[in-house]
């Protein structure tokens, strides 16, 4: 009885290692081409959402360097689409990401000068509906 107990630990443990092994070997992994990809892709999405025109009213007060921070941000967005389109590897699929959260800062900048939200996923800066919708 003794024998089948420890026999039964040592099993356990070593089913417990082999987990801990295997997660520690795909952390440590680089990703793949498609993992590049996809984030890539995420952040450009990320960064076109942004890109929609701000509410008017906060547009004509606004000053200089929000037309400026919009307009490197469209630039960004041009740009990391395009390598987008082009991109094979890993390393290339990271400058796209670099690009477009360079564009995603341009915009935080941008928004924050026609005093929206910086977050362009928090939605933007909006009066409530008078409905209630």
């Amino acid at each position: 009885m003794g024998f089948m107990i420890t026999l039964s630990v040592l099993l356990i443990a070593g089913a417990v290692a082999g987990v801990v092994a295997q997660r520690r070997n795909q952390r440590a992994r680089p990703p793949s081409d498609l993992d590049a990809e996809a984030e890539a892709n995420h952040w450009l999405v990320r960064l076109g959402g942004g890109l929609v025109p701000p509410d008017v009213r906060a547009r004509t007060s606004a000053d200089g360097s929000a037309d400026r921070a919009l307009t490197s941000a469209a630039e960004c967005h041009r740009t990391a689409r395009a390598q987008l389109a082009a991109a094979h590897t890993a390393a290339e699929y990271g400058e796209v990401t670099r690009v477009a959260k360079e564009g995603l800062e341009h915009l935080r900048t941008a928004r924050t000068a026609l005093g929206l939200t910086p977050d362009p996923e928090s939605g933007p800066a909006r009066l409530p509906c008078p409905h209630g919708a």
